[in-house]
């Protein structure tokens, strides 16, 4: 039987408050075990460290994605011009790459050569020439309108193809060739007519000399009845380079071309103009070959 208060009896824990310690009875049998207690204690203690390490690690860990987080977020965040406005600390912005970029030597392609060059002096137009060069073919078209050839002729005598006050402009500014062909349409014949001189000046001159009684002689042959011998023709002068070229056109019946003959108008602006044109083609064939080489 045991000493101490009544009803069943209360084990004393030192770690619980208002618990008791027992009194009376066999003394070493209710000591308390001190290795056991230290043990307990021992054992709370580590868990309470385990959990502080623990909650630490995860809390770097939280801190660490937040950080990575906002770097990546900084990384991203741009000014309206497009440049990093909100670099984290460990960037850096590239200096002047200037020196490392490489470099080209500025490229462009040369001007395109103009024809006409080759066609103002002596000197650069060197291509063959014949009438058979500058007026081929049998016949010539322009828009709906076929001209059949007629005969062709080339002198170097300038003066003698030419009348009324042409052979004296022809002579003094230096004319070196003149060829002709004549072109038929109908009862309209039309001679075109093409002078040489070495330089455009001296076309040039020779053009601003001609007048009203300045012509060619119209070319007639190889079934071409003769024309404009008397009778009012209609006549043009013009240059291009270092050519002055002439038409001369009327009917081959022999009465005199007036102002209401629109049809002789339009034939010898046609043949005026192929003149021009193959002339100018002559300045781009030699320009051609002129860049190629």
């Amino acid at each position: 039987m045991s000493f101490g208060q009544g009803g069943p009896q209360s084990q004393w824990d030192p770690w619980k408050p208002n618990s008791q310690q027992p009194w009376g009875g066999n003394v070493d049998d209710e000591t308390p075990d001190w290795a056991a207690l230290a043990d307990q204690a021992e054992t709370r203690n580590r868990r309470k460290r385990l959990l502080l390490i623990v909650g630490g690690a995860l809390a770097t860990v939280g801190v660490g994605t937040a950080v990575a987080m906002a770097v990546m977020s900084a990384n991203d965040d741009t000014s309206a011009s497009g440049k990093p406005t909100n670099l984290p600390a460990s960037a850096s912005v590239p200096g002047d790459t200037s020196a490392t970029s490489p470099s080209f030597a500025p490229t462009s392609a040369p001007p395109p050569l103009d024809p006409k060059e080759f066609i103002s002096s002596k000197a650069k137009d060197t291509a063959p020439l014949s009438p058979a060069t500058l007026f081929p073919g049998t016949q010539l078209t322009v828009a709906s309108t076929v001209y059949k050839k007629g005969p062709t002729a080339d002198t170097t005598n300038c003066a003698s193809v030419a009348s009324g006050t042409l052979p004296k402009i022809l002579t003094a500014d230096g004319c070196t060739r003149l060829m002709r062909v004549t072109y038929v349409k109908g009862d309209i014949a039309v001679t075109v007519g093409v002078a040489l001189f070495d330089t455009e000046a001296q076309a040039t001159k020779a053009k601003g000399q001609a007048d009203t009684k300045s012509a060619i002689k119209s070319l007639s042959g190889k079934g071409v009845k003769a024309f404009c011998d008397g009778a009012i023709c209609r006549t043009t002068t013009n240059a291009y380079g270092r050519y002055a070229y002439f038409t001369v056109a009327g009917f081959s019946s022999g009465k005199d071309v007036t102002t209401k003959d629109t049809a002789v108008f339009s034939i010898g602006d046609d043949l005026a103009k192929f003149a021009f044109d193959q002339i100018h083609a002559r300045g781009e064939a030699q320009a051609s070959a002129a860049a190629q080489n």
